[in-house]
């Protein structure tokens, strides 16, 4: 089997997706999966709408023209702020996009009228985090603005927190939230069917007891994927970890001086290198590097050390252990390592489970 590779299993998938589901269910919450991770793989896709997720999610019209392209049927939504340039692909291919600036919606509104289609808007509101978001005080302006705008649909309006500046979901933002709904749905005699209270980040708050007020939708997609909650990365009772690994083969394994001689400048990314360790170690080099993945989102097996990456190359301390060249090493990944390593095109994926098992190249 090829490597690097990421193997997938679908069956840990869907069961850390369903468990979710119903649980946030009994709190009146339902999920829309986030597929951009793995840029909208119609096989995980499948695993998710077989868990019960009532949308999907995705940042890039790509992902999401993928998905149209492999007959994916359940409600589509961008949930990046759409692009003036890609305002046509949008209103073809999204049912529903997340939106904050006038102008982009004036411009979708304008291309769905002279394509004789009707656009779905969730308005997202900055409660904090300081990454996308319309002002609190601006926003029944901007409700009142795009109400008038034909073949546009307000779906309801969202916000975003724990990304950025990871500024956590509690009650009181969450509350506001709701306020906001019910403040706009009291002046212009509307009903908004979604009020998205956000991301993984919120499954704390969600799951906590606490008031969920008019929040019924969250956008999940770490917490499936990788069975934690994003404020501290602690894993969910009840979910799998590792429904994804990433295996690498060893290209070099010798034993060599823990410290560099000669002259030391930059390194190949412009940074300084302070290595601590002294005297000789078992080293191991792995065919896979920055150019694939995050390498400080990797978690090695135990007794063995990530001492840095270059461009192609994982150098390992292997410690007691000695890896022979052509072995392979598994690791975990956290978020960044995951989304990297999909996205590379020298990273296979090995899909198992969900009465299917095969080799992807995703692109």
């Amino acid at each position: 089997m090829s490597a690097p590779r990421l193997e997938i299993d679908l069956d840990k998938i869907q069961h850390n997706a369903c468990t979710l589901v119903e649980r946030l269910a009994s709190r009146g919450i339902a999920v829309t999966g986030v597929t951009k991770a793995f840029l909208g793989n119609p096989d995980i896709v499948h695993a998710l709408l077989r868990a019960g997720v009532r949308s999907l999610g995705d940042s890039r019209i790509e992902n999401i023209d993928s998905m149209r392209r492999a007959n994916i049927e359940a409600p589509l939504a961008l949930i990046r702020s759409p692009m003036l340039s890609q305002a046509e692909q949008v209103v073809a291919l999204a049912d529903v996009s997340f939106n904050t600036e006038l102008e982009v919606i004036r411009k979708l509104s304008s291309v769905a009228l002279k394509t004789n289609r009707n656009h779905g808007i969730v308005l997202m509101v900055e409660l904090g985090d300081l990454r996308e978001g319309i002002m609190p005080g601006e926003l029944e302006n901007t409700v009142l603005e795009i109400l008038g705008l034909p073949n546009i649909l307000l779906k309801g309006i969202g916000t975003n927190l724990a990304c950025r500046c990871g500024v956590s979901p509690d009650a009181s933002n969450m509350a506001e939230l709701s306020a906001l709904a019910d403040a706009i749905e009291a002046r212009f005699k509307i009903q908004l069917s979604i009020v998205s209270g956000g991301n993984s980040g919120n499954l704390q708050w969600a799951l906590s007891g606490a008031d969920t007020g008019r929040i019924n939708d969250l956008r999940l997609g770490e917490s499936i994927l990788l069975g934690c909650e994003t404020l501290q990365r602690q894993t969910i009772d009840g979910l799998y970890t590792d429904a994804i690994s990433l295996i690498a083969e060893v290209i070099e394994s010798k034993d060599k001086p823990a410290q560099p001689w000669g002259e030391i400048a930059q390194n190949a990314f412009g940074e300084h290198t302070v290595i601590r360790k002294q005297g000789t170690i078992a080293q191991a080099i792995l065919a896979i590097g920055r150019q694939d993945i995050d390498p400080d989102g990797l978690e090695a097996p135990d007794g063995i050390e990530i001492l840095g990456a270059s461009s192609d190359h994982l150098i390992l301390d292997t410690g007691a252990s000695y890896l022979p060249v052509g072995s392979e090493l598994r690791f975990q990944l956290n978020y960044s390592a995951l989304t990297r390593a999909m996205s590379s095109p020298f990273v296979t994926q090995h899909i198992m489970g969900g009465n299917t098992e095969l080799v992807s190249n995703y692109f």
